[in-house]
């Protein structure tokens, strides 16, 4: 069997490259799938769920390579022309899956590959080469539109497909021709070929049904990130000090893996007077809607039952006083999660400039204080302290 393509036959390096793609693609489907449905409340579930998204990931990766290189082969051979060209609605139908299913090859693989890209989560693809992808930022929206783009491609994907594997049977059941034959080992008889319709028709078809399909993944990602972050409203609050800027970061270790991410709608209400002349110089009441939590990947997991149970409580919530401290101030009081109080004392630093201020404090809490993923006993899955970094911006209120 020769290795190069001929106009009539295929030659062993495209063979190879077709049944590997298609081994692989007859894999991931059903691997995603299998992963995707796997339950993660315990140690021994997430880490299983992990593995196979993991598994699911690095072949996803080796099969946008191999597409590349199948195509890239196959540009620099000689197109074996089709059996039934003389036919324009087949021929039609069977080059426009064709060339939906080399887009899908790159698109799919992809888009998975940048959505993991953007996100911070769990589950590393499996080679030494990182994490990350050139221009893709740590994004939510980039990580959600293109997470939506992989799910909707996987779609049109399958369907080119089985679309494919019907074509294959028809020709070889009902039409008796070699086109199945001549992509297996050896080398049938292949008679000469009719006349083709050559015609662009098949690729602008191919191309208008990925747009629609880039469409509305783009579409669904933007309303699935509008959707996530619809938050709890919290009531305004009156305050001698009024917030103008400021973030609540959180990092927690997952399989070794550290993730970051924040609470995006939070309030504090702080009462506060450096000139004041006892030790406690104010207060502060901070809410935070749990809802708003963004963490890359495991998002869904941090907010589901067994972790902040954002259904069933919607906020946190930390009263303390400011009191003078040696190096600074701190606030003393009580931080509560779910239906967890524990006293917290927090020290941070103040700049004060007239009638502003900036605040910065670390701090590290202990997930298991607060319930949080009682489920997930070993460190090694996730760790027991969360890091959280705190600033912000005030500026005093004008009466």
């Amino acid at each position: 069997m020769a290795f190069s393509n001929t106009d009539i036959r295929y030659g062993g390096v495209t063979k190879t490259f077709h049944w590997l793609t298609a081994l692989l693609i007859l894999t991931l489907i059903p691997l995603g799938l299998y992963a995707n449905d796997l339950p993660y409340q315990t140690d021994a579930e997430l880490t299983r769920k992990a593995w196979f998204f993991s598994l699911h990931k690095t072949l996803g990766v080796t099969m946008f390579f191999v597409a590349v290189l199948r195509i890239a082969w196959a540009l620099s051979q000689p197109k074996p022309g089709l059996l039934n060209g003389d036919k324009k609605l087949e021929s039609f139908l069977a080059e426009t899956v064709h060339w939906l299913l080399y887009a899908s090859l790159v698109i799919v693989p992809l888009a998975g590959w940048i959505a993991h890209a953007a996100a911070a989560g769990f589950a590393p693809i499996w080679w030494p080469l990182g994490q990350n992808l050139p221009l893709v930022p740590k994004s939510t929206g980039v990580e959600h539109v293109f997470s939506a783009i992989h799910q909707v491609g996987t779609k049109v994907l399958a369907a080119s497909l089985l679309l494919h594997i019907a074509g294959a049977l028809k020709h070889h059941f009902v039409d008796r021709d070699a086109t199945l034959r001549r992509m297996l080992p050896g080398e049938p008889v292949i008679g000469p070929l009719p006349p083709e319709h050559k015609s662009k028709a098949p690729v602008i078809a191919a191309v208008a049904i990925w747009a629609v399909a880039l469409l509305l993944g783009g579409t669904f990602g933007s309303m699935g990130q509008e959707k996530q972050t619809q938050q709890v409203d919290l009531a305004e609050v009156s305050s001698d000090w009024t917030v103008q800027e400021g973030n609540i970061n959180i990092t927690v270790t997952q399989f070794g893996n550290e993730v970051t991410g924040s609470f995006a709608n939070w309030t504090s209400a702080i009462s506060f007077d450096e000139n004041a002349p006892g030790p406690d110089v104010g207060t502060v009441t901070t809410t935070i809607a749990i809802n708003s939590l963004e963490l890359g990947s495991v998002t869904q997991q941090a907010l589901g039952a067994d972790f902040f149970d954002a259904d069933t409580y919607e906020t946190a919530t930390y009263d303390g006083i400011i009191k003078r401290a040696v190096d600074g101030y701190e606030a003393v009081g009580t931080l509560t999660i779910k239906d967890q109080s524990q006293p917290l004392t927090l020290p941070f630093n103040l700049s004060l400039n007239g009638g502003e201020a900036e605040m910065r404090a670390d701090l590290t809490l202990n997930r298991q204080d607060y319930g949080i993923g009682a489920t997930v006993a070993e460190e090694a899955t996730l760790a027991f302290d969360v890091l959280v970094n705190i600033a912000l911006k005030a500026t005093r209120s004008v009466d």
